[in-house]
C-alpha cells in the first residue's frame, strides 16, 4: 500500500485528486494539508511514502515544503503538481529534490502512474509536460540537443538502454526486469550515468533523456 499525503490550498482540487487516488486499491491517502507548513507537520505524523504538493500555497509554498522534506524526511518522494505558470519553478523544484512533475489537468492515469513511479524510486515526467520542462530548464535549441547527444555518445550501449528506460519513468526494479539484469547492476549503471552526464538526480537524468531524444514527447 502506497501512503500518500496530499497538499493543496483548494479544497475542491484536493477532493478531485483524492477521488482519483481512491480508484487505485494500492494507494491510500493518509493526510491532507491546505498549505506547505501543514504538509511538513503532517508528514512527521503520518510518514507517507509520497507527498503530492501544489506549488502555490500559503504559509509555505510547495517548493519550500519540498526543500524542508528533503532535509527532514528524505525517504518521502515528493511530486510537484503544477500549472506551469511561472518559468523558474522547474529548476527550483529540481534543486529541492522532487521526484516528478504532474499537471493538474493531466489524465487521471498519469497521476496514478506518477505516484507509483515515485513510490518505487523512479522519476516521473508527465509526457504532456516533458517538452515544457526541457524548455524551461535550458531552452530547446539545436545546440543544446547536440550537446546532449554528444554526452549520450560517451555512454556504453547498456548505459544508454538504462537511461532510456529511466527517462520513461521506470524504477530500478522495472529496468532490471526489462533488461534481464540484476537490480544492483541497474543501480550501479544509474550512478555511473548521473556522474557522466552531470545530472544531480534521477529527475534531471530523465529530463536529459528527453533532451537527447532517447525518449519521445
Amino acid at each position: 500500500m502506497i501512503r500518500v499525503l496530499l497538499a493543496d490550498d483548494e479544497a475542491m482540487i484536493r477532493a478531485g485528486v483524492r477521488a482519483i487516488l481512491a480508484s487505485d486499491p494500492g494507494i491510500e491517502v493518509v493526510a491532507e494539508a491546505a498549505d506547505g507548513r501543514e504538509a511538513v507537520a503532517l508528514t512527521r505524523v503520518h510518514q507517507p511514502d509520497v507527498a503530492l504538493l501544489d506549488i502555490r500555497m500559503p504559509e509555505l509554498d510547495g517548493l519550500g515544503a519540498a526543500a524542508e522534506l528533503r532535509e527532514t524526511h528524505p525517504e518521502v518522494a515528493v511530486v510537484i503538481v503544477t500549472t506551469f505558470d511561472e518559468g523558474d519553478y522547474v529548476a527550483r523544484a529540481l534543486a529541492a529534490g522532487v521526484k516528478g512533475f504532474l499537471l493538474k489537468a493531466s489524465d487521471p492515469r498519469e497521476l496514478l502512474m506518477g505516484v507509483h513511479a515515485a513510490a518505487n524510486g523512479a522519476a516521473f515526467l508527465s509526457p504532456r509536460i516533458a517538452h515544457r520542462v526541457i524548455t524551461e530548464l535550458s531552452g530547446n535549441t539545436l545546440e543544446r540537443k547536440n550537446a546532449a547527444r554528444e554526452r549520450v555518445a560517451s555512454l556504453t550501449q547498456r548505459e544508454r538502454d538504462v537511461l532510456t528506460l529511466l527517462g520513461q519513468g521506470l524504477s530500478n526494479r522495472e529496468i532490471a526486469k526489462q533488461l534481464c539484469i540484476a537490480e544492483g547492476t541497474v543501480k550501479a549503471h544509474v550512478s555511473a550515468i548521473l556522474q557522466r552526464i552531470g545530472a544531480g538526480n534521477r529527475v534531471q537524468a530523465a529530463i536529459f533523456a528527453h533532451q537527447a531524444q532517447l525518449v519521445g514527447y
